[in-house]
């Protein structure tokens, strides 16, 4: 069974970094293209970063400069660092999986406010 784990959210100020983690555990993980999306109240889910099963990425123009993402097949881990926090950053960032096969699976969702 394929389970996602995130991890990292919380209160930050402007300016401020996280760090959200999410752990894909049996999956095939090497394989896999993973994701972070998130979604405020009142908004359409956006895509926040990409990472591909190549390695290649992607990111929404709103975060480039400011947002890492990246993975660690051994540990099965994708990781999203967040720089220079803005208010407009706030949402329930949640971990996405897809493997092929048409295999798709989305994590609990994990907060993040950034706020003054």
């Amino acid at each position: 069974q394929v389970q996602l784990v995130e991890s990292g959210g919380g209160l930050v100020q402007p300016g401020g970094s996280l760090r959200l983690s999410c752990v894909a555990s049996g999956s095939i993980f090497s394989r896999s293209d993973m994701a972070w999306y998130r979604q405020a109240p009142g908004k359409e889910r956006e895509l926040v970063a990409r990472i591909f099963s190549t390695f290649n990425t992607f990111y929404v123009d709103s975060v480039k400069g400011r947002f890492t993402i990246s993975r660690d097949n051994v540990k099965s881990t994708v990781i999203l660092r967040m720089n220079s926090l803005k208010p407009e950053d706030t949402a329930v960032y949640k971990c996405h999986y897809r493997a092929p096969g048409n295999v798709e699976l989305w994590g609990q969702g994990t907060l993040v406010t950034v706020s003054s």
